[in-house]
């Protein structure tokens, strides 16, 4: 059962003359505010995510609510606010033929009235949207999606399973026309050291750009990957993919037309589909280097002009593999560069952890503009940490299960009318 600390809640009181009749004013907290520390906070408004929920809601540090969404479908988990006040979000569909946790199907963008504006079914016997959806900077739409192997054609693989699995790929639709102008499939950059006679046999050392495709092969389900979260870098025109079952994070040129996606030559950095970089475990790939992740959410790359600016935050939910959550802010490489026998993992900038703050799923952190860190522990709440690591603000959910957070500023959201 968790912890809790003692209930300390910091309140400023204004001044008053000794002569002054009136009572003192005070700061009225909802009764899920448990920490507020006015001379701490960063007074920005936080967007609630209910993990597979029909609602989300836009709460200010007092805890009160002050825009809610409501959904006649369920959430597929990633819901955004865009800066026309419209909703991108990943939404259920009924009865799938593919239902693992985070399965949604349907990609949809909302009026501020929760109206649909547009979208798009990804949901069949043999693939469906889940998790996690992103808007590119040309306004094309990116989201996950599992797609089903068949256990003969996994087989001829050397892929050690007598079912179906379902690796991850990437989609990206432009709106416009509804087509798909971009796709990569990570089944087509697998290297397997199972089978000698199979197809993609290697030794998986000497492979560090591909997938050891039987890294989770024991997994019930065929969920062998299990991505959660993207994160899109404009500069560098890659993707970041966090892979909850491998605990890492994949680097993928985005550069790269739908054929050199398939391969491994072409794109900017001329490796086709083939990871450019990973981090988080190098044991998926027989590599030295720290471990870093058990279970991860989230690869949120700081792009704002705020502190850690071109790092990257990422949840991890067992922090050295105990019941026990970590935030790490992470200095990427300037260059991506992955061989096989070298320490390859990024440098720590950052990080939090509190024996209070467990999650075994779900989760996320982001920056905020005045440095610190909101983090949503998506079995509890929200926590606000100072680059100190000191903890400014704490929203107790009350048994509502969050599947991340977004920060945003008063005058970001000018188009809802607050």
């Amino acid at each position: 059962m968790k912890k809790f600390a003692l209930l300390i809640v910091f309140i400023t009181l204004y001044n008053c003359n000794n002569d002054d009749d009136n009572s003192t004013p005070t700061l009225n907290l909802t009764p899920n505010i448990e920490v507020y520390n006015e001379g701490l906070i960063d007074n920005s408004l936080v967007l609630a995510i209910e993990n597979a929920g029909n609602t989300s809601y836009l709460i200010d540090k007092t805890g009160v609510r002050i825009y809610e969404w409501n959904f006649d479908t369920r959430l597929g988990n990633d819901l955004e606010l865009l800066p026309d006040g419209k909703l991108l979000g990943m939404f259920k569909v009924n009865a799938p033929e593919i239902n693992f946790g985070g399965a949604g199907g349907t990609v949809k963008i909302l009026n501020s009235d929760s109206s649909v504006d547009w979208q798009y079914t990804y949901a069949t016997n043999d693939y469906i949207a889940h998790h996690d959806v992103e808007i590119l900077p040309n306004g094309n739409v990116l989201f996950i999606a599992w797609e089903r192997i068949s256990s003969s054609t996994a087989q001829q693989n050397g892929i050690n399973v007598d079912s179906d699995i379902f690796p991850e790929a990437l989609i990206e639709i432009d709106p416009t026309t509804n087509q798909i102008v971009w796709e990569w499939h990570s089944f087509d950059h697998i290297v397997q050291d199972f089978d000698l006679n199979a197809l993609n046999y290697g030794n998986i050392n000497d492979n560090p750009t591909r997938i050891d495709i039987n890294y989770n092969s024991s997994i019930e389900g065929g969920d062998l990957m299990h991505g959660n979260g993207i994160d899109y870098d404009e500069a560098k025109d890659v993707i970041y993919f966090s892979i909850n079952f491998y605990s890492e994070i994949w680097v993928i040129d985005h550069s790269t037309t739908t054929a050199e996606a398939s391969s491994s030559l072409g794109g900017n950095y001329n490796n086709g589909g083939d990871l450019i970089y990973r981090f988080g475990n190098p044991e998926t790939y027989d590599n030295i280097g720290n471990r870093l992740f058990y279970n991860n959410h989230f690869p949120n790359l700081i792009e704002k002009d705020v502190p850690g600016k071109d790092n990257m935050l990422v949840f991890v939910n067992k922090d050295n593999n105990i019941e026990q959550s970590a935030v790490y802010e992470l200095s990427l490489p300037a260059t991506f560069n992955l061989e096989a026998n070298t320490d390859n993992e990024p440098n720590i900038v950052w990080q939090f952890t509190d024996e209070d703050m467990y999650s075994r799923i779900i989760s996320g952190a982001v920056r905020l503009p005045n440095g610190n860190t909101l983090i949503c522990e998506g079995d509890y709440g929200f926590w606000e940490i100072t680059s100190n690591g000191d903890i400014a603000w704490k929203y107790n959910s009350q048994g509502v299960s969050l599947w991340r957070c977004y920060n945003y500023e008063n005058s970001a959201i000018s188009s809802l009318n607050l």
